[in-house]
């Protein structure tokens, strides 16, 4: 069982920079895939960015590409999402979640955080 707990959204202006954080509890946090997504206004949840469990192996998806960076601190249970270069497009609620296979399908993902707001101006 994991809990997961999103942070650090906002309002940016287009060009400027934000950090999320993901904070999990459970005993088995380790051994996870974990991933974040992203669902803009009107539009269905999409998949961002995914990091394999022991921080090896990362996986983004094109619009996102060259601009963020997901990480992980397995010793305090935390991942994060480092966006640069925003643009309105990004605008979307983020959703950190945690699953057993390095999939972009939020089908293989078990576990969900609420959600944080990142809005970004033109």
């Amino acid at each position: 069982q994991v809990q997961l707990v999103e942070s650090g959204g906002g309002l940016v202006q287009a060009g400027g920079s934000l950090r999320l954080s993901c904070a999990a509890s459970g005993r088995t946090f380790s051994s996870y895939t974990m991933g974040w997504f992203r669902q803009a206004p009107g539009k269905e949840r999409a998949f961002v960015a995914r990091i394999k469990w022991n921080g090896g192996s990362t996986y983004y998806a094109d619009s996102v590409k060259g601009r963020f960076t997901i990480s992980r601190d397995n010793a305090k249970n935390m991942v994060y999402l480092q966006m640069n270069s925003l643009k309105p497009d990004d605008t979307a609620v983020y959703y950190c979640a945690a699953g057993g296979y390095a999939s972009s399908s939020e089908r293989d993902y078990a576990y969900w955080g609420q959600g944080t707001q990142v809005t970004v101006s033109s």
